[in-house]
């Protein structure tokens, strides 16, 4: 009876599933999903970076650690799928200029496109130069350059900033204040400039502004810097939140929006759903005339396979790119798999003179372990391609690793649940052809 209940909620589970895919499709949209570059086309953002304060030898590495900050900052979770890349522009005008290219699927509005960059806090460590006065704080200075070495220390070696509050002195109130922990090199550089510039004034600039000028009283080993700006609780607390989310190592100036349109456009995404549909199509007809029964029930935890797993492209949300479209119909194909593998075994436990229950039981026992391997290793091949991929890439292993994991479940739990559920006595005559094979009984 229990088996019968459950078969019963999966079943609810299904109907609740498919139920919010298709109110989420009606309230969205006739194109309730996201859709990359190449299939929706989206928003395309050219910056400018300023690198006068750079060294001429630090401008590659300054210009690949932009590039990584923001394409961090468009694709936190990597299934955006922005294209980020640096360029150099304006040679024929005599002079060449560091670019940023940006391109956004799926946004069409240019004040949102840039509202997703944001307006990153540009971090700097300058040292005052020799026999000039000390400027003030909290104004922009026209002669920064003048004033200040360039930058030893930017953005691109932060590694994390918290809000903190100073130690009270004579009753006063704590100040908050944001320390910053610099990464490897950060910390390496800043050990050096503090050590070799005891007693002398450096400035830390954020967004050209110097904050703070203190003076240098100690070398500071540990790699961590104190910035003291007399900030609110609530400023300190949205400069770490903005440092962490990304403090760009060069400040940038948009100099060009546009729209751009999918490379492959609404055919490729009608071609790519007819292909998912005849993929559908294809396993289901199989799995129904070879191992018939059984197939059925595994057609049933593959519809149950396709609703949820959409479901989740919509939830989490992914961006679907030929690739991703690719990867799911791979992933069809690969979540019967298991059922395959479960129902040879089944085959094999019949032939062997067991009753059905009893065939079924050992048929997914026997199988589990060959199933358990192949998705692991299936599982470790999608984790290193979104580990070490590229935007792209990452979405095809992040739609693939989501129908491994999916397909498990309904391969596993829904299809066992629904075997055991149908209580069939398949010793002879027609309940044993259910349980055949192709055109054998």
């Amino acid at each position: 009876m229990w088996k019968i209940r459950l078969a019963a909620l999966l079943i609810l589970v299904f109907g609740a599933t498919l139920g919010w895919f298709v109110q989420s499709s009606q309230t969205t949209g006739s194109r309730p999903f996201r859709l990359g570059l190449d299939l929706s086309g989206g928003t395309q953002l050219v910056y400018r970076a300023e690198l006068s304060a750079i060294e001429t030898a630090d401008v590659s590495s300054s210009m690949e650690a932009l590039r990584d900050t923001i394409e961090r900052r468009v694709n936190l979770f990597g299934v955006s799928e922005p294209i980020v890349q640096t360029q150099r522009g304006g040679a024929f005008a005599g002079e060449s200029e560091e670019r940023l290219l940006i391109e956004l699927p799926g946004v069409t509005d240019t004040d949102e496109a840039i509202r997703l960059i944001g307006q990153t806090p540009v971090l700097e460590f300058r040292m005052l130069r020799e026999n000039v006065d000390v400027p003030a704080t909290g104004a922009p200075l026209s002669n920064a350059n003048q004033l200040f070495l360039p930058a030893a220390i930017t953005g691109k070696h932060l590694s994390s900033a918290q809000i903190q509050f100073s130690q009270s002195v004579g009753g006063v109130p704590n100040e908050p204040v944001v320390a910053l922990n610099f990464n490897s090199e950060g910390g390496r550089i800043f050990a050096e400039l503090t050590r070799d510039n005891v007693g002398k004034y450096f400035g830390i600039f954020l967004d050209g502004v110097p904050i703070s000028i203190p003076v240098i009283q100690e070398s500071i080993p540990n790699g961590t810097a104190i910035i003291s700006g007399g900030f609110t609780p609530e400023g300190a607390k949205e400069l770490a939140r903005n440092l962490n989310f990304g403090a760009l190592p060069v400040p940038i100036e948009l100099i060009s929006t546009q729209t751009v349109s999918g490379t492959l456009g609404a055919e490729a995404v009608a071609r790519g759903i007819n292909a998912a549909l005849w993929g559908i199509i294809a396993v289901v007809l199989f799995m129904i005339l070879w191992y018939r029964l059984p197939g059925l029930v595994a057609v049933v935890a593959l519809s149950l396979y396709v609703v949820v797993t959409l479901a989740l492209f919509q939830w989490i949300p992914v961006t679907l790119t030929a690739a991703g479209i690719a990867a799911f119909i791979l992933s069809i194909g690969m979540a019967v798999d298991a059922n395959v593998l479960i129902f040879e075994r089944m085959k094999e436990e019949l032939r062997a003179g067991k009753k059905t229950k009893d065939a079924i039981h050992d048929g997914f026992s026997r199988a589990w372990l060959s199933i358990r391997d192949s998705n692991i290793s299936s599982m470790i091949t999608a984790t290193i391609l979104f580990w070490f991929g590229t935007s792209l890439i990452k979405g095809f292993a992040l739609v693939f690793g989501l129908g491994v994991l999916v397909s498990m479940l309904t391969a596993i739990t829904v299809s066992r649940t629904l075997m055991f559920s149908l209580n069939l006595n398949a010793e002879k005559g027609a309940f044993r052809f259910l349980f055949g094979s192709g055109v054998s009984k």
